[in-house]
């Protein structure tokens, strides 16, 4: 007879084994998931600086050439080629002094034309005056006859009347008389009431003619002093710069081809970044360093046209000492935009091109760890700071662009 034989159960051994390896991998994997990403740094590659507590001044550092308060183009009012140069670049001239003559046949030719029809034009109208003159001195030679015959048509009047009175002269001649009498009055009157009205009709053309011949003597008198614009010349007293004339290159009309700097006094002329457009005004004052001296300045123009990121100012002198610069001498210039005020500063550091302010490395120990924080205002040197950081702290102020997705920077 066969015996049964009772299978073994397999299953709670498997239990028992399969059960550790489980929690071990549970383990590995809840360490990976909790664990903070971290990167170890050598401390020489990176910048680590030190929270401090200290006065935060709001200002601004940028650099500044110096030019003379007051200069002037030299422009180019007739174009042509150069024929001549009388001056170099950097000469000391006077006000009428000339620096360059310039040719142009063709305009030099049309002046003449223009010249040519002005003074035609100033001989026709002169003709005109004249004619008016001869035709006024040939009514009153008309008037002086006229009035001869009325004289003796009034003498005979006179004589006949007292002759018909005496019954010496006949009727029909008295009669005769007194019409010869009356014409010559009429006549008279007629041809005087004639002349006055031609002589107040020629008065005001001739005035009119006057001032036609007056404007064409004006034009001309232009015309001929801009023939005189080819030979170019100093407008006012100064040092000659930006004079790079060429014999025989053509200018045209408006351009320039130097500048006169007044030397009396100096300003400072800036590129500033947008970024602080809203913050410089008129007025603000700030410091230099010139031979070893603090010089006081003061923005005195802000010019809001951006170029290229940037915005022009001017800045000058406050003492208006008389300093001894040069045309292009490069200053330093520090600009307050605010008073001093205590709190706690953060050394500036490129961190902030890639946490835009936002976090930071903060140093424990053999670590660096990542910490939120928040900053304020800014000036050249320090990063005001509202949340986050205290005083004596340490923090790495270097790029992070390798460490943006790191928690913890492991000093080895």
């Amino acid at each position: 007879m066969d015996t049964i034989i009772a299978r073994k159960n397999n299953k709670k051994k498997y239990a028992l084994v399969a059960l550790p390896i489980i929690l071990i991998l549970g383990y590995f994997v809840t360490t990976s998931l909790t664990k903070k990403r971290s990167l170890n740094v050598n401390p020489s590659e990176i910048s680590i600086k030190t929270v401090e507590e200290g006065f935060f001044e709001d200002f601004i550092m940028f650099q500044a050439k110096a030019t003379p308060l007051n200069s002037m183009l030299v422009n180019v009012i007739e174009g042509g080629a150069v024929q001549e140069i009388f001056v170099n670049n950097g000469d000391i001239v006077v006000q009428g002094q000339p620096l360059v003559r310039l040719y142009n046949p063709n305009t030099e030719l049309n002046y003449m034309q223009q010249e040519t029809t002005i003074i035609e034009q100033i001989n026709n109208l002169n003709k005109v005056k004249l004619d008016l003159r001869n035709q006024e001195l040939n009514l009153a030679k008309d008037l002086i006859s006229i009035e001869h015959d009325f004289v003796d048509a009034k003498n005979l009047f006179d004589l006949n009347k007292k002759l018909f009175d005496q019954e010496i002269l006949s009727a029909n001649e008295w009669q005769k008389t007194q019409e010869n009498f009356r014409f010559q009055k009429e006549r008279m009157d007629i041809i005087k009431q004639s002349v006055t009205k031609e002589k107040q009709a020629n008065k005001i053309q001739i005035g009119q003619l006057n001032q036609s011949i007056g404007i064409m003597n004006k034009s001309l008198s232009i015309l001929r002093k801009n023939k005189n614009n080819f030979l170019i010349t100093a407008p006012l007293s100064g040092r000659l710069s930006s004079f790079e004339p060429i014999l025989g290159k053509t200018y045209i009309q408006g351009n320039s081809i130097g500048t006169i700097d007044v030397m009396k006094g100096y300003k400072l002329v800036a590129d500033v970044d947008e970024f602080y457009l809203d913050r410089v005004s008129e007025g603000q004052r700030g410091s230099v360093e010139f031979n070893g001296k603090t010089l006081e300045v003061q923005i005195t123009k802000v010019i809001p046209e951006i170029k290229s990121g940037r915005f022009m100012v001017e800045v000058n002198f406050v003492d208006g000492a008389k300093l001894e610069l040069n045309q292009g001498l490069s200053f330093g210039v520090r600009i307050t935009l605010s008073e001093k005020k205590k709190t706690t500063l953060l050394p500036k550091g490129s961190f902030y091109q890639d946490t835009s302010g936002k976090w930071i490395f903060v140093v424990k120990g053999t670590e660096a760890v990542r910490r939120t924080i928040s900053l304020g205002r800014e000036n050249p040197l320090y990063y005001e700071v509202l949340e986050g950081l205290k005083e004596g702290e340490k923090v790495v102020t270097s790029s992070y662009k390798d460490y943006k997705e790191v928690e913890v920077l492991n000093l080895e």
